[in-house]
Order: C-alpha cells, then sequence, then structure tokens
C-alpha cells in the first residue's frame, strides 16, 4: 500500500514538474502591443540558428575545397557578410512558423530596407561578380584580359573591384560588375603564347614569292617570336590598289605586343627598300575639263 502511494506522490510530483515546465516554456514577453515571444519561441530559434551555423559551415567547405588559398580567405570574407543576411532571413521565417506576427517588423522596416537597398545595389553586384570570378576561376592574377576595349594585366582581384596595369603603366580599376554586363576577352586563358599579324599591301607586279620570304625573314629574325608554330604569310586578297598579305607569328607575351610588332613593321619597310618592292598608296587621276564659251 504504501508503494502504490508513493508511486501516486511520483507521479504527482512528476506532473506537476511538466505542468511547471511548460508554464515556464510558455511564459510571452511582450514586445509593444503586436509582438509577444516566449520562453519556448526562443529554444526553438536558438536551435534553428545552430542548425544553420551547422548548414553554412558544411557548405562553406565544399565550395572552397578547391580553390587557391588566396582566393579562398577572400571568399571567406564574402561568407561573413552573406552569413548575417541568411542569419536574419531564417531569424524571421523561425519566428513566424512559431507564431510570432513579424509584419509589424517588415512594416517598420520596409521603407529602410527599400532606400538601402537601392542605395547599395551596384555595391552588391560587385560584391556577387567578385564571388563568381573566385568561384569559376575565370581571372587569375597575372592575366591579360580585355573588356570595353581596355587591355590590362591583372594584378589584384578583391571583393569589389578588379586591379589592373595597363601597357601605358597606368592603373585600370575594373568594378566587378562589369563582368556580368560585358563580354570578357582573357588574352591568356589557354596560356601566354599568342598569336599575332602584321598586314601589309604591295603594289601589283610584285614577286609575290619574294614578298613572302622577305616577311618570313623579318618575323624570324626577331627574337622575341617564337620559333614554333612557325610565322606564316597569308595572301588575303587582291585589293584596289594592292596586293594585301599578313605576316602571322606567335608571340610569348601578347602584353608588349606592340613593340615587337612595330619592329617587324620597321624590318619589312628596311626589306622591301633593298628589294625594289613598293607599298602603294591609293591615286587617283584628275581630269579637268574646260568648256568652251
Amino acid at each position: 500500500m504504501l508503494q502504490e502511494l508513493s508511486k501516486i506522490e511520483e507521479k504527482i510530483t512528476q506532473s506537476s514538474t511538466w505542468e511547471s515546465t511548460q508554464e515556464f516554456l510558455n511564459k510571452h514577453v511582450d514586445f509593444g502591443d503586436k509582438i509577444s515571444i516566449s520562453i519556448l519561441d526562443v529554444l526553438v530559434v536558438i536551435t534553428a540558428i545552430f542548425v544553420t551555423t551547422i548548414i553554412l559551415r558544411v557548405v562553406l567547405k565544399l565550395i572552397t575545397r578547391r580553390l587557391p588559398a588566396e582566393d579562398k580567405s577572400r571568399f571567406k570574407v564574402v561568407y561573413g557578410y552573406f552569413r548575417w543576411l541568411i542569419y536574419v532571413v531564417i531569424l524571421l521565417i523561425t519566428l513566424h512558423s512559431v507564431g510570432v506576427n513579424v509584419t509589424a517588423v517588415f512594416a517598420a522596416s520596409a521603407a529602410l530596407l527599400i532606400g538601402i537597398g537601392l542605395a547599395l545595389q551596384t555595391l552588391f553586384q560587385d560584391i556577387i561578380s567578385g564571388v563568381f570570378i573566385l568561384i569559376d576561376q575565370s581571372v587569375h592574377v597575372g592575366d591579360i584580359i580585355e573588356i570595353e576595349n581596355k587591355v590590362g594585366r591583372v594584378e589584384e582581384i578583391k571583393l569589389r573591384t578588379t586591379r589592373a596595369v595597363t601597357i601605358d603603366n597606368k592603373v585600370l580599376v575594373i568594378p566587378n560588375h562589369l563582368y556580368l554586363t560585358n563580354s570578357l576577352y582573357n588574352w591568356t586563358q589557354n596560356g601566354t603564347l599568342t598569336r599575332e599579324s602584321v598586314s601589309i599591301g604591295v603594289a601589283y607586279g610584285s614577286d609575290v614569292q619574294l614578298v613572302k620570304k622577305l616577311l618570313l625573314q623579318a618575323a624570324n629574325t626577331h627574337p622575341d617570336v617564337i620559333d614554333k608554330p612557325e610565322p606564316t604569310v597569308v595572301f588575303e586578297d587582291f585589293g584596289d590598289s594592292s596586293l594585301n598579305f599578313k605576316l602571322i607569328f606567335s608571340l610569348a607575351d601578347s602584353f608588349k605586343a606592340q613593340f615587337p610588332k612595330s619592329d617587324i613593321r620597321f624590318e619589312i619597310d628596311k626589306l622591301f627598300r633593298v628589294h625594289n618592292i613598293t607599298i602603294p598608296f591609293p591615286q587617283r587621276d584628275v581630269h579637268i575639263i574646260q568648256k568652251s564659251e
């Protein structure tokens, strides 16, 4: 009998403890007239934030596992910004799911968020573009790129901008969002070796085989021209006043291609003068007709 009474008292105690726990968890704290949060809601929010943190860490490791160490550190900075944004979104969704009225929060902050969003629109575009550059590895430090008819060697890739140096030793600061809205030409994506060309026209009646020989000689004697693939000459067309040729050759550093091309043009002009090959220019005959009175 005493054992039965003891069990009944234990059950009553457990029931009382459970009711007290439920009563404690269901206690609400009011923030104004429309927002009320219970202790249970706070625990649910903490659990949601904890789970979100674990998921974000796993996603970060999956994305950055193949990135170079330098790019990985940059991406972690971006991750830090977006992590807080995701936390805010998860927080609001969790509060809404447990019955907290978050409409008042949205209404109070809508005008502020719209103003901030419009002001930072370009900034976010630059940062997102910087993330894409880091992930897909489309541009690296040292690459020669061309965008909006500007050519430069990439010196530094930041989250918002890319810094490049032009052939004139001028610093070119490129906002990263231009990569999304413009065509980007990466001259060194497939390596530093590039094919360059010099076009030339000679007078009709010139020995075309001699012209080809001299053009190849001009290219082969230049120290910056690569032997393989070998330079070649293309007979492009019969022009209005000239026979048009193109000398094609390879360079190891296309960033400074204008200087070898200039040297080759000087050499072509010298060789043509020695071998009496004329570089024509358009000429027009003017006939003056006098009317008799």
